[in-house]
């Protein structure tokens, strides 16, 4: 007797090995864009689906509502801000994520950062490409130096360690951090401190976001944050751009309460042409790509696959996230 296969839905395209893996233990539908026509079709799909697969969507009661038989859902992703956990947990839906695998890459991603807003690479770049180059720089061009400076990191997960390892043994940085609680393993290897947030904006020279958005972490970078910030210190944000009130850093970055920032998350993605962020020459802003090398994407879709097929087996998915949905 055949045994049918379950229905999976991608809207999320995958490398040929990766989809061929995909289509010999289910039947695919491939949504290709999240357009318009694109959600419409996922919306026909729904009712028959077992299994989900992507990123960049949110994914709320109102949608999987029409997936009765819906059993896991695997995010291209570390953060899961795009779904209503609870919801997901009450109706036995498995939701697994990809921590792990980009979070070398992410960290490179906040050094690069670190390195562009402190030395002023795009801007004086820019001075170079536009012919405007004509005598050596002065003063008035001169960055700020990385190597002995103190790296405050608010979030002290994966990520966070990976940067403080850069920061730490390849740039001399006293590392201070703030989490939910002191972390002594990373103490010891990083010779770090723990500090509590007011002290780490008054004392890092560079903050650096790296904690994922709850509803606790929502808007925690405001006004009153910053202004505990120096007239040196660089901002970095690789983690959600919704952790910061995007119209007080503005404010910050525009009368000089900080040096600079470097971002690759904001409150709305894609990023508004007419943003001033795009007007701050202390700015630099990149679009989103914490993750984003070939490596590193084939190895987050790689663990998305595997994390659904296993959940579609009755296997416990490798990285889960709503534990209390799974069957005890």
């Amino acid at each position: 007797m055949t045994t049918m296969k379950k229905q999976v839905v991608l809207y999320k395209k995958l490398s040929p090995l990766l989809m061929a893996r995909l289509q010999a233990q289910a039947e695919v539908t491939l949504i290709e864009s999240l357009d318009a026509t694109g959600l419409a079709r996922l919306r026909e799909a729904l009712p028959r689906a077992h299994g989900l697969l992507g990123a960049s969507l949110k994914l709320d009661a109102g949608l999987l509502d029409l997936a009765p038989h819906l059993e896991a859902i695997a995010s291209v992703s570390v953060g899961v801000d795009n779904y209503d956990i609870d919801y997901l947990s009450e109706r036995r839906i498995l939701l697994s994520n990809t921590p792990d695998v980009l979070t070398e890459t992410t960290a490179d991603t906040g050094f690069a950062l670190i390195l562009a807003t402190a030395r002023r690479v795009v801007e004086l770049a820019n001075v170079v490409r536009a012919g405007e180059w004509t005598r050596n720089v002065g003063p008035g061009q001169f960055g700020t130096d990385v190597h002995g400076k103190t790296l405050g990191i608010i979030g002290m997960g994966r990520i966070g360690e990976a940067l403080a390892q850069r920061g730490h043994f390849g740039f001399g940085m006293p590392i201070i951090y703030h989490s939910h609680s002191p972390k002594p393993a990373v103490e010891q290897r990083f010779d770090a401190q723990y500090r509590s947030l007011p002290e780490l904006l008054q004392q890092a020279d560079f903050v650096c976001l790296t904690l994922p958005l709850t509803a606790e972490t929502e808007g925690l970078i405001g006004a009153e944050q910053f202004a505990l910030m120096g007239a040196q210190t660089i901002f970095i944000n690789i983690s959600r751009g919704k952790v910061v009130d995007e119209a007080a850093l503005i404010k910050a970055l525009r009368t000089g309460q900080i040096r600079a920032a470097g971002l690759d998350v904001f409150e709305r993605e894609p990023l508004n042409p007419e943003s001033p962020l795009l007007q701050l020459n202390n700015v630099v802003a990149t679009p989103h790509i914490g993750s984003a090398t070939h490596e590193t994407r084939e190895a987050m879709a790689k663990c998305a696959v595997d994390n659904l097929l296993a959940a579609l087996a009755g296997e416990r998915p490798a990285n889960l996230v709503n534990v209390r949905a799974w069957k005890v």
